[in-house]
């Protein structure tokens, strides 16, 4: 390839033909000196886009409504428009129209003047010492330090890291950022760490392909917490010390030939744990209903080693090795059936329906029957009140409710009655019209037993 100064200064001629360089060829120096004169570039480029952006969102300022430029390119926002313009991400565009804020603009009169320390942070982004990235990092920490701290020492703090930026990753540079708002502003860390712990989620979300998705995000404390311990579960994997112990160096050998990636292995590992966590619980966490997973099948497949089962709560069926080993791992609790799908019966002499009973509960609902959220979220409803109605606690005359629903029927003159093994809910209109409306079981297993009743 020509030199890389001179293919560098190609990049930005719309006439020349635009095309990736052959770099396999090159020594080792001459790699990674290319690679920095392309961050250079990279970081000039940036500033550019940094003015353009401000610029847009000066012209979409709110108070121009809807002749404000963004508005009238039918989007909202700044932002908006220059993820559009520049096929990129929303978060990217913030980032440069925060950016275009540290930069100096001679031509504009309405700007209040900066504090020095964002200054000097802009004039770095403008001589493309910094990239738009470091300089958001270093400009929200030392913003957070602001209120408690003298323009001096922000001035000295943001300068410091402007020197070391250009050595770090932009990890390394938001620690060192961290670290150096929380000397300027000792008292606010209290604050500051109440903030991350509200900041702190964990989201489960079923997806349609079967499959749940996790997203959270952890507190500093919690992650001190969770974090250590799946390392220390990967870390053979992960470049982790070397093993003196035999014991120790015999589990490093076995991970490290174990056939899941780090990211299965290291969910594997949260599962065991929570399912060992679950077996000592005294109830103070999960409270008095022990949480248990339950696999439903029916006992034809099961004989023949062929069909589907299914893990409560969950509508994608698992194969039957996986119900054979579950069965072998847990025992199994016999649910039996009528040939309607109805359970059987314990009679009127207890007043409240047993664990075993909202097992059958689950296995033949599915789940709540009005609104389908899942069974661990449901209580055990008698259709005909045991005050009211003098309903027995049989299975037949209950069913599963979630609490939303549960107070609804109670609440609003309604009734959920049985015919042979279906329920309805009737429920009164304004009007005193009774309706009628089906309320078909959720339940996957039970669905397979009818589909494969002779």
């Amino acid at each position: 390839m020509t030199s890389i100064p001179s293919y560098l200064a190609t990049l930005g001629d719309p006439a020349t033909v635009f095309a990736v360089p052959e770099v396999a060829g090159l020594a080792d120096a001459e790699l990674l000196e290319g690679q920095r004169a392309v961050a250079e570039l990279r970081r000039r480029v940036e500033a550019v886009a940094a003015v353009f952006a401000g610029e847009i969102a000066h012209r979409s300022r709110r108070e121009l409504g809807h002749t404000g430029l963004a508005q009238a390119n039918g989007v909202r926002s700044a932002e908006d428009l220059i993820a559009r313009v520049t096929a990129s991400s929303r978060r990217d565009a913030h980032t440069l129209v925060k950016a275009a804020e540290l930069l100096p603009a001679p031509a504009r009169t309405d700007i209040p003047p900066a504090p020095r320390w964002w200054v000097v942070i802009g004039d770095a982004v403008a001589s493309a010492a910094i990239s738009v990235e470091a300089a958001e990092i270093i400009r929200t920490r030392l913003a957070q330090a602001s209120e408690g701290a003298p323009e001096e020492a922000l001035l000295d703090s943001a300068t410091a890291l402007i020197e070391v930026a250009p050595m770090l990753s932009i990890e390394d540079l938001a620690t060192r950022a961290s670290r150096a708002r929380d000397e300027l502003d000792l008292a606010g860390i209290a604050g500051r760490e109440s903030a991350l712990r509200d900041k702190r989620y964990l989201r489960v979300t079923q997806q349609l392909d079967g499959m749940t998705r996790i997203n959270g995000l952890l507190d500093p404390e919690s992650a001190a917490i969770v974090v250590p311990v799946l390392d220390a579960a990967t870390s053979p994997r992960r470049g982790g010390p070397r093993f003196v112990n035999p014991d120790a160096a015999q589990r490093a050998e076995d991970l490290v030939r174990d056939e899941r990636t780090t990211e299965q292995l290291t969910l594997d590992v949260l599962v065991e744990l929570l399912r060992a966590g679950a077996r000592v619980d005294d109830g103070k966490l999960l409270g008095d209903r022990k949480p248990a997973v339950r696999i439903l099948v029916t006992q034809a497949d099961l004989d023949r080693r062929e069909g589907a089962a299914f893990f409560e709560g969950h509508p994608d069926a698992v194969s039957i090795d996986t119900a054979e080993r579950f069965v072998c791992a847990g025992g199994a609790v016999p649910i039996l059936f009528d040939g309607d799908g109805r359970v059987l019966n314990l009679g009127r002499e207890q007043r409240l329906f047993s664990e075993k009973q909202r097992i059958a509960l689950a296995a033949r609902d599915g789940g709540c029957l009005m609104c389908g959220a899942p069974p661990s979220w449901c209580e055990a409803h008698h259709i005909d009140h045991w005050d009211q109605h003098h309903g027995r606690t049989d299975a037949d005359d209950g069913v599963l409710l979630c609490r939303f629903c549960h107070l609804n029927v109670h609440n609003n003159r309604s009734r959920i009655r049985r015919r042979g093994g279906d329920y309805f809910l009737e429920r009164p209109d304004p009007d005193d019209t009774l309706r009628r409306i089906p309320l078909p079981s959720r339940s996957p297993v039970r669905a397979r037993l009818h589909s494969t009743a002779s």
